[in-house]
């Protein structure tokens, strides 16, 4: 099981089990100030009943709660502003035996202290048991509200994996004038994985032949993907869109994970903003967000665009309304342009989640040794020059390191992964 900031994940009947929910759900309850909590779920086989289990443990609590059924972890993010708190039942990009929570308090993720008290047996107060009710979401006309129509009704593809976005997407991009074609609508039948990141979306890629791009979004839609001219995009180009258009819009302030193309930063100075980078998580993006009062940001590696007037959540759906909107525009084929010439490469190394310190530790003396400009602000960072930088670290949510580099230099890029990964493979080798 994994436990952090980006929720409770663990494959479900094995170190996931409902004893599990109902503690973390439990002790979750005390954190709910307003005695309102927004439920929801993505289509794991196992979500309907962990969401069960769940909401039985909030109402033992004095917890009400406010059902959306199956909806995309963006839409449970925006309604839990009018309640207070919100849980989702998903493990997000997991593969499909895993299954999980994630907690929101005030609209945002939860930090290190709440995640503390979930994880702790916490003592009760309750004067009555809290009730059930069925809610429906605005998320589609407070999104098309704030994306507006788009008059030019571009031609999409949407590849739902299988996943939540199935009523949301398809009607959002209709609703903004897009003319929409859906692929992967059901999860039993779906032809890919559940992380459209690792995954090649042949299908998306052929089904797009006849329309101008493709989406793909994961199972609980946070995350997007885009298929451009035959071409799967990095999901650095995902948040490079999606800033393209903030700018577009006159926003100024940013934060970009530690991990984020160094083209998007570059990109943003360029037409006159200001940037400030974060560890890697939607959570820590969202408290330096708050924290610098920026106007957006994100994290490259997951395709998350984040705009917190919005929401306080990577938002794969509002990104691909707020794309799409951008098709034809020079700010569209000038961000892809701008990116065009930097090469991202991310790969894992699975390495047991009670090893990850001390390899990090016992890597960094390695490194230190070939290279200088290290920063440990998440991870091991090493700015090689100002274009090309390698960064490792551990999984808040598998058991893998992360190493993930860039360089406007391919041959480059794939010297330096080359490198940095025979290091921590090295560094596992003495310490496992």
């Amino acid at each position: 099981m994994k436990v952090s900031i980006s929720g409770i994940r663990g494959i479900c009947g094995q170190d996931l089990t409902l004893k599990e929910i109902l503690r973390f759900c439990n002790n979750f309850s005390v954190l709910i100030k307003s005695k309102k909590c927004v439920v929801a779920n993505d289509t794991r086989p196992s979500s309907h009943m962990i969401r069960e289990t769940a909401s039985a443990a909030l109402m033992q609590n004095g917890v009400d709660v406010y059902n959306l059924g199956m909806v995309p972890t963006p839409v449970a993010f925006r309604e839990s502003r009018k309640y207070g708190a919100g849980l989702i039942v998903t493990s997000s990009h997991n593969p499909i035996e895993w299954n999980g929570l994630k907690f929101i308090i005030e609209g945002r993720g939860i930090n290190e202290k709440e995640l503390a008290k979930i994880q702790n047996d916490q003592e009760f107060s309750i004067e009555k048991i809290g009730s059930e009710n069925v809610i429906d979401s605005k998320y589609v006309d407070d999104a098309a509200t704030l994306i507006g129509n788009v008059s030019s009704n571009p031609k999409v593809t949407v590849d739902i994996g299988g996943g939540a976005a199935l009523n949301v997407v398809p009607n959002l991009l209709e609703k903004i004038g897009c003319k929409v074609k859906v692929i992967n609508k059901n999860l039993n039948q779906t032809t890919r994985g559940p992380d459209p990141t690792s995954d090649n979306l042949q299908d998306l890629i052929l089904a797009t032949s006849d329309t101008e791009i493709g989406f793909a979004f994961d199972l609980d839609a946070d995350r997007l993907v885009v298929v451009k001219d035959g071409i799967k995009q990095s999901p650095d180009v995902t948040l490079g869109l999606g800033i393209a258009k903030t700018l577009q819009m006159g926003y100024k302030k940013y934060v970009l994970s530690i991990d984020t193309s160094v083209s998007i930063e570059k990109f943003i100075k360029k037409n006159g903003g200001q940037v400030k980078r974060s560890k890697v998580g939607e959570a820590n993006v969202i408290d330096e967000i708050l924290k610098e009062k920026a106007q957006a940001g994100g994290e490259g590696s997951s395709g998350g665009f984040i705009l917190p007037e919005f929401n306080y959540c990577r938002d794969g759906i509002l990104a691909s309304g707020l794309i799409a909107s951008m098709i034809g525009d020079n700010s569209f084929s000038e961000i892809l342009n701008f990116m065009s010439g930097y090469y991202q490469i991310r790969e894992k190394v699975s390495i047991d989640s009670k090893l990850h310190d001390k390899v990090l530790d016992n890597s960094i003396e390695k490194i230190r040794k070939n290279y200088s400009n290290l920063s440990n602000l998440d991870g091991i960072k090493v700015d090689i020059d100002e274009d090309s930088w390698v960064l490792i670290r551990k999984s808040n949510t598998e058991d893998i390191i992360r190493i993930s580099t860039e360089s406007t230099d391919s041959d480059k890029a794939h010297r330096i992964l080359n490198e940095i990964k025979e290091l921590v493979n090295q560094s596992y080798e003495q310490v496992k």
